[in-house]
């Protein structure tokens, strides 16, 4: 393949993914007819269902839009009363572990600061020494 045929099959990706965001969002159907309909440059759905990865690519968005409907459904069964409610408690033990979180953080990191004071801050630096990411976590610097 020639390095322009594949410029050339980048806007069309691009293009396809537009219109399959489209769909979505307008929750309409998602189906390789209607995403034909709507390309600039696929006339025919079985252009879309020949090539393994735009079927792929509505095949995931198809998926997508399963979900979605599907949780859509489940809440217009519900009041919004309920659903607000439920929120409001979630919310609340979001807001509850955050502060557990924080609590456990300085908690650790008085912790570190008792091991480094006794001399033994470079034991703990050694076990945590492929773990940089919980280092800057904590804001402990070797």
């Amino acid at each position: 393949m020639s390095a322009q045929s594949s410029d050339e099959k980048q806007p069309a990706d691009t293009a396809l993914i537009e219109i399959l965001e489209g769909l979505l969002e307008r929750n309409e159907d998602i189906t390789a007819r209607a995403v034909a309909r709507l390309h600039p440059a696929i006339g025919h759905a079985s252009t879309i269902t020949r090539s393994p990865e735009q079927l792929a690519l509505v095949s995931q968005f198809q998926m997508k839009q399963r979900e979605i409907r599907k949780h859509l459904g489940r809440q217009t069964k519900r009041s919004k009363e309920s659903i607000a409610a439920e929120l409001a408690t979630k919310d609340q033990r979001i807001a509850e572990l955050e502060k557990q979180v924080d609590i456990l953080r300085a908690s650790h990191i008085a912790m570190i600061r008792a091991v480094g004071e006794m001399g033994g801050m470079s034991k703990w630096m050694k076990f945590y020494e492929n773990f940089k990411e919980v280092r800057n976590q904590l804001d402990i610097s070797p």
